[in-house]
């Protein structure tokens, strides 16, 4: 017999309560669903848009001051443009980059460039090599020469070639005051050919060992033990180990040395720049040691003519693209060979 009884209200409690359904759960609000497909939107779009904000910032200073100051300059290099007057440019094609050609100035720049490139790269290498090869090995205070190597990279250009210029200095410099001990006459470093260059190059082999010193160490580290137990089983010495385990594992970091050190290389301007300050930006009474970026900046901020300093610039970028062609060669065949 069916109740007359009313049906009980809902509690106090229960007022406003999502509906429960036909398993006794109760479902979500309109609200609450809402709030989480909110969420759950917004975490999308976090997932989604967040790495690009995080590189963003490092795309816009590329377009800002790497790739608008490259393609302006190429821009440029197709007219005549003076630097009193950088907006009035007049249209003269390829003119600027046969007028190189045919300019000896250019032509010495650049052979100077591959001079102190290898006398400064080939010993910087080969002296960094030994010294990473001799901190591999457990010493005493390894973290203090690790350091002490590096602080020459972390030195001021400029304070480093002035006192590079006291040491080279013709009638008081330490290293003409040693070479009177063992009987050599006194050397005009600054303002001979080969010195000039020479004395270029030690600044930069200062400077750079201890950089790349500290690169090979850490690729020496990764090499396996198991490599050279094998060896020491076989006899092989410290050197043997060195020669025939050692450098051929590190043939693609030397290779990226080399490229690295070539581009420092042709990019060279503040060590020659500075060598002789009263030269300024000819390298030299002869220009025994202009460098490519001395004459660039040579013929721009000097004698005002930056259409031809940015066919210098685009010249260049030309033989730096011609590097890393050679290099990706390289790359290539020491992968094949590997």
């Amino acid at each position: 017999m069916a109740s007359d009884a009313p049906a009980a209200a809902p509690s106090q409690g229960e007022e406003g309560a999502a509906p429960r359904t036909s398993s006794g759960t109760r479902s979500e609000a309109p609200a609450d669903q809402r709030r989480r497909a909110r969420r759950s939107r917004r975490y999308r779009l976090d997932v989604k848009w967040s790495p690009y904000a995080f590189v963003a910032p490092f795309f816009v200073f590329f377009l800002a001051f790497g790739l608008f100051p490259l393609l302006y300059t190429g821009w440029a290099s197709l007219h005549r443009v003076e630097l009193t007057a950088p907006t009035d440019m007049e249209w003269v094609g390829l003119r600027n980059f046969s007028r190189l050609l045919e300019d000896e100035f250019f032509w010495n720049a650049l052979r100077n460039t591959v001079t102190i490139g290898l006398i400064s790269t080939v010993p910087q290498l080969l002296i960094a090599l030994g010294i990473a090869h001799l901190l591999n090995y457990r010493l005493r205070g390894s973290m203090f020469f690790r350091v002490a190597a590096l602080t020459p990279y972390a030195t001021s250009v400029a304070a480093a070639t002035l006192v590079f210029v006291l040491l080279f200095g013709r009638d008081y410099g330490m290293i003409n005051w040693a070479l009177g001990l063992v009987g050599f006459d006194k050397i005009d470093w600054q303002n001979g050919t080969w010195t000039s260059q020479l004395a270029v190059s030690t600044i930069v082999i200062w400077r750079w060992t201890g950089y790349n010193a500290l690169i090979y160490l850490a690729a020496m580290q990764a090499i396996p033990n198991d490599l050279y137990e094998s060896a020491a089983l076989d006899g092989a010495s410290r050197w043997q180990q060195f020669i025939h385990v050692t450098v051929p594992s590190l043939r693609h970091t030397i290779l990226f040395t080399c490229v690295v050190s070539t581009i420092g290389a042709t990019q060279l301007f503040g060590e020659p720049l500075l060598f002789n300050g009263s030269a300024g930006a000819t390298g030299g009474a002869d220009h025994q040691f202009q460098t490519l970026g001395l004459y660039l900046y040579e013929q721009g901020w000097v004698n005002l003519h930056l259409g031809r300093a940015s066919a210098i610039a685009w010249s260049m970028f030309l033989i730096l693209l011609l590097i890393g062609a050679v290099n990706w060669l390289l790359a290539r065949h020491l992968s094949k060979s590997a």
